[in-house]
């Protein structure tokens, strides 16, 4: 059950950094949760677990993190206009 509900934070916070990015349309299902998890990864890595922890995941490292992997990924893979 906990890798679940992991899935359902990641997929929540790779919402909220896409929708803080405005790249959130682009993105779907999975690559919300790819982003989610991530993102929570490379948030707690450089800032630290500080803050409420839902699923695993203190949430505010983990949104920035977030941001910065999709601010990141659109940068390189989002110029095919």
């Amino acid at each position: 059950m906990g890798f679940i509900w992991s899935l359902i934070v990641g997929g929540i916070i790779g919402v909220i950094a896409g929708a803080i990015t405005n790249k959130g349309g682009s993105m779907g299902l999975i690559a919300n949760v790819v982003a989610g998890l991530v993102g929570s990864a490379v948030g707690q890595a450089l800032f630290g677990s500080w803050g409420p922890i839902i699923g695993g995941m203190a949430v505010v490292p983990s949104i920035i993190g977030a941001v910065i992997v999709v601010a990141v990924v659109s940068f390189f893979f989002g110029r095919s206009k």
